[in-house]
């Protein structure tokens, strides 16, 4: 094999290093750092694939690797997220670190909020949209389904709002077990629900064939220099409604 055929795949490992490492700091709490890898990681997501158009290398492996990259990056992180959110606004919060299993007073003691397991079906959905991608053939122009790294994004937003931008009714909001536990489920639908979604790739740049792709960069853009981080949560919702309410013009 050339080493051309590789460059897709390192690409691809690069995602899943990021997920890896991101995956440690949500263990740890360290949710900022988590959100930078996981974005890291989309990044490096987005141009395996475009690597291996352009080198006419892709391939069955190909595909199996990103999804099993994503799996991580885009699955194991917002679980683990989520699980941390709602770890924080159940009652009876853990506030356990991690110490190590040494000083552990019995294998079998669980020194966590069972309840916020909850937040991990979003790791489980994840894996079953990614596999589900995998063999179904209407989406290779479109997606049907919140897209993982999309759904990652937004759940990763949220301790970034948090952090940077706080406010009393946002804060109270996101850190409502109630709001959380409706959000994980919201999720979990989404990623595999029957909606088409249009995608972001390009066959040509004439106007008339990326109307909603031009309208929908733009619409990030604004929303990103007015609301920042809070940005986030409105541009995937932005782009579930654009895609329900045109869903013949653009999402094909």
């Amino acid at each position: 094999m050339t080493i051309k055929k590789h460059i897709p795949n390192l690409i691809t490992l690069l995602n899943l290093l990021c997920g890896t490492i991101a995956v440690i700091f949500a263990v740890q709490g360290s949710l900022i750092m988590a959100a930078i890898f996981v974005a890291a990681g989309i990044f490096f997501d987005f141009f395996d694939g475009l690597a291996a158009r352009s080198l006419n290398v892709a391939g069955e492996l190909g595909l199996q690797l990103d999804s099993l990259a994503d799996v991580v990056t885009s699955g194991v992180v917002p679980g683990i997220v989520m699980y941390q959110l709602l770890d924080n606004a159940l009652p009876g919060n853990s506030g356990v670190e991690n110490t190590g299993w040494e000083v552990s007073p019995g294998w079998w003691d669980w020194n966590f909020n069972t309840l916020a397991l909850i937040g991990l079906l979003i790791s489980l959905a994840s894996a079953y949209r990614l596999a589900k991608f995998n063999v179904d053939d209407r989406q290779t122009d479109s997606f049907i389904g919140v897209p993982t790294p999309a759904n990652a994004l937004l759940i990763l937003s949220f301790p970034l709002i948090l952090t940077f931008q706080p406010d009393s009714f946002i804060t109270g909001l996101i850190l409502n077990e109630w709001f959380l536990i409706a959000l994980t489920f919201l999720s979990c639908y989404l990623l595999n629900a029957e909606i088409k979604l249009f995608a972001l790739k390009f066959s040509n740049w004439g106007l008339a064939d990326n109307k909603l792709r031009y309208f929908f960069l733009l619409l990030c853009l604004v929303l990103i220099l007015v609301f920042q981080f809070v940005a986030v949560p409105l541009i995937i919702l932005s782009y579930v409604l654009l895609s329900v309410v045109f869903p013949k013009k653009e999402a094909v």
